[in-house]
């Protein structure tokens, strides 16, 4: 591959963009880790579920854009914790309503708390205007 001058690794988004995600995603994990023994796809199902009420993995995938293995293996863990709890769809049995459990209640109110000091946080070195232009550009290019 011949060598460009004019391409600078660091300077493409894509890879940029998947550093920076990597560098703040990091941080947070540290707290839920540690805290709670969750990985990164378990404490997004809990945040989905506790923000968004009960509902499938069907509706978790396509909301927060995992794959439905990933949420599979989550929602396993967080039964297993006793965080979750499922609930056969009366209409279809082939489908689970899934719910937080009172501890999974509790986990979310804590990690929704620690969330929002961390963001607070690493957001700290931007001016207001600042802030709101980073999180507005970054809504679009994620097509939110």
């Amino acid at each position: 591959m011949k060598d460009n001058p004019a391409f600078d690794l660091e300077d493409f988004m894509p890879y940029l963009l998947n550093q920076a995600a990597d560098a703040t995603s990091r941080g947070f994990e540290a707290y839920y880790k540690s805290r709670y023994g969750m990985l990164r796809t378990e404490w997004r199902v809990v945040f989905h579920l506790g923000r968004y009420g009960e509902m499938t993995a069907k509706d978790i995938c396509a909301r927060s854009r995992i794959h439905k293995t990933k949420v599979s293996r989550a929602v396993q863990a967080l039964e297993d914790k006793k965080h979750l709890k499922r609930t056969q769809s009366p209409v279809d049995r082939r489908h689970e309503h899934l719910g937080l459990t009172a501890s999974g209640k509790r986990v979310f109110e804590d990690l929704y708390q620690e969330a929002a000091r961390f963001d607070a946080a690493m957001m700290a070195e931007f001016t207001p205007a600042e802030q709101a232009q980073l999180r507005s550009f970054l809504s679009r290019i994620a097509g939110f």
